[in-house]
């Protein structure tokens, strides 16, 4: 028995990096595909919602001259290039999977329907989600929590490089501490960057849970789907 049946899994673009300074690191890549592919097999319905970090970020660049509503549309597009590099991935591994875009853009992907991605999961396929919102001046955090909500997933896993929720920058300060759970509400009033404040007033509105766990220890996605406390869960 599956402790969650459907998720949407969050990855941030940075995280495809690996050790190297931008770009994609394809044993990073593997390694997240087999994961998924692993949970896949099991019976899980998996989203997936990718950033473009690795590449591109929209406030960076507009830090540097750029316009702000053609940067985070750069930033969108490095979430398609992230969303094939996922996509190739699972399925040199025979894993099923489809690439959503929130705009136009075949033949790339499939324009987002919540039909068509019903039709996906009912056909054991990955989705995955790109090109954010569709919008400029939102983050990929908030793209994760509106599909999330959207697909009706029982929880929004968010895979980082860290294993939880800490009181502080575990890697700048080594006195912080790990929450195992802690409330939405908590999380705001201790100024805890969980995700930025409108998704995570999607999720608190929308009861949508959110486990905030290590991606790159391999496992740990499957443990979090058979009910072990992994990660920090946040939720109301």
């Amino acid at each position: 028995m599956l402790a969650y049946k459907r998720i949407l899994l969050k990855l941030s673009g940075e995280a495809l990096m690996g050790d190297k300074s931008s770009g994609i690191d394809e044993k990073r890549l593997m390694s997240y595909a087999k994961q998924v592919k692993e949970i896949s097999d099991q019976g899980a319905e998996i989203g997936i919602v990718i950033g473009g970090g690795n590449i591109f970020r929209g406030i960076s660049g507009e830090k540097a001259g750029f316009d702000r509503v053609k940067g985070d549309y750069i930033g969108m597009l490095a979430t398609v290039i992230n969303g094939l590099a996922i996509q190739s991935a699972l399925e040199s591994i025979k894993q099923k999977c489809i690439l959503i875009t929130a705009i136009e853009m075949q033949p790339v992907g499939f324009r987002y329907s919540k039909e068509r991605v019903k039709r996906a999961f009912d056909n054991n396929e990955v989705v995955i989600f790109s090109f954010g919102t569709g919008n400029p001046y939102f983050t990929t955090d908030t793209a994760a929590a509106l599909r999330a909500v959207e697909i009706e997933a029982q929880a929004l896993l968010k895979g980082t490089r860290v294993d939880g929720v800490y009181s502080a920058d575990p890697e700048k300060d080594p006195k912080a501490t790990r929450f195992d759970r802690i409330t939405f509400s908590e999380a705001y009033s201790k100024g805890l960057k969980i995700m930025d404040l409108t998704a995570i007033t999607m999720c608190s509105e929308n009861n949508m849970p959110v486990i905030v766990f290590d991606m790159n220890k391999e496992g740990n996605l499957a443990k979090i789907l058979r009910g072990e406390d992994i990660g920090t869960l946040v939720k109301n």
